[in-house]
């Protein structure tokens, strides 16, 4: 059962944009703090950006840093991550998680994101 659905992946051009969907299906969302990670073909996952559960902190990976952006809509159970001045090293598998406390409880099944000329 996926408690977590993310959308709006694709492909791109260089310098374009993208905005990714986080939605809970069984969940409500604004009781977790929501992150986002990505994989590229044969690298490990890393952190891309993370939102604590007010909405009031964010957090982001150097290389996202100035182009991405986090945000959640509480009435909407979404959080989103509005990517700007996209590269072709952000091409990976993006994923949502969502955690309570320490480590993250629900995973979504991840959406392509594929940024070429």
């Amino acid at each position: 059962q996926l408690h977590l659905v993310e959308s709006g992946g694709g492909l791109v051009q260089p310098g374009g944009s993208l905005r990714l969907s986080c939605a809970g299906s069984d969940i409500t969302l604004e009781w977790y703090a929501i992150g986002w990670f990505r994989q590229a073909p044969g690298k490990e996952r890393e952190g891309v950006s993370c939102i604590g559960s007010s909405g009031r902190s964010t957090h982001y990976a150097d290389s996202v840093k100035g182009r991405f952006t986090i945000s959640r809509d509480g009435a909407k159970n979404t959080v989103y991550l509005e990517m700007n001045s996209l590269k072709p090293e952000d091409t990976a598998v993006y994923y949502c998680a969502a955690r309570r406390v320490l480590k993250y409880d629900y995973w979504g099944q991840g959406t392509q994101v594929t940024v070429s000329s």
